[in-house]
């Protein structure tokens, strides 16, 4: 395609995510105006215009899902800039929330992962297609992603832990789990995004744990409409994890060859 196509593309994501979450908050709306459980708290459980982080986070979530509608095609950079805006946003939103370690991911991480993703898939372009193609990870790198992710969520658990209490002390189980989800969610988005600069299918993978990660977490903390929400992109991101699959070739499998031997 021609980069006029590929904007196009973005610009028809854009409606489609436009429209999907029109339809979500179409349908939140009825739940909170019939079912009297979810009517509790200012403007409701699930649909809270009355909170500034919330508020943002909507057109974040549009964006985000244009996004990942995007780059589900290997070939199409645009959706790197839907990516840019989405990270603002939601660096903002975390700052809201005062969850500074989210916030300076987006900020200082995420974002220029995203610049970067743009320098790469449109480079790649002049190389005659050679990497458009998505490739799993070989194996040296596949437990050098794992590792990281371990890592990167037992960091993120200690630091909340010393923000938290000063010191290595849980307050029960249910801390724990909170804060091992949360440091998981950082952990594989952090991946995620690091890995779709070249293009490795594996990032789907991450996008998948960062998903489910979500939902746990939201369950734990009792907010109904992440929990929707980050339903929707386990969803999402399965279709576009599933469509990059279908377009690695069997010589670009990685580390699943293993599992033919």
């Amino acid at each position: 395609m021609n980069n006029t196509q590929l904007w196009r593309a973005l610009g028809r994501n854009f409606i489609i995510s436009i429209l999907l979450f029109g339809a979500l908050l179409g349908i939140l709306f009825l739940i909170e105006s019939f079912l009297p459980a979810f009517q509790g708290g200012a403007g409701g459980r699930l649909l809270r215009w009355h909170d500034p982080a919330w508020v943002v986070g909507i057109p974040a979530s549009i964006i985000g899902v244009a996004y990942i509608l995007t780059v589900r095609d290997p070939q199409n950079y645009t959706g790197f800039f839907a990516g840019v805006v989405m990270s603002i946003l939601l660096g903002i939103q975390f700052l809201l929330q005062s969850q500074y370690d989210s916030a300076f991911l987006f900020f200082f991480v995420f974002i220029p992962f995203q610049l970067m993703s743009i320098y790469k898939w449109s480079r790649s372009k002049d190389d005659g297609g050679a990497s458009f193609e998505p490739k799993f990870l070989d194996t040296p790198r596949l437990f050098l992603s794992v590792a990281l992710l371990i890592f990167i969520t037992a960091g993120d658990f200690i630091i909340n832990l010393y923000a938290i209490h000063g010191a290595l002390a849980l307050d029960g189980w249910k801390e724990a789990v909170i804060l091992l989800l949360n440091g998981l969610l950082i952990s594989s988005s952090f991946l995620a995004n690091y890995w779709l600069i070249y293009r490795k299918t594996d990032s789907w993978i991450y996008w998948f744990i960062y998903s489910i990660a979500g939902i746990g977490l939201f369950i734990f903390l009792g907010n109904a409409f992440s929990i929707v929400l980050f339903t929707f992109f386990l969803v999402i991101n399965s279709m576009a994890g599933i469509a990059w699959l279908k377009a690695t070739k069997p010589e670009n499998m990685g580390w699943l060859n293993l599992f033919k031997q």
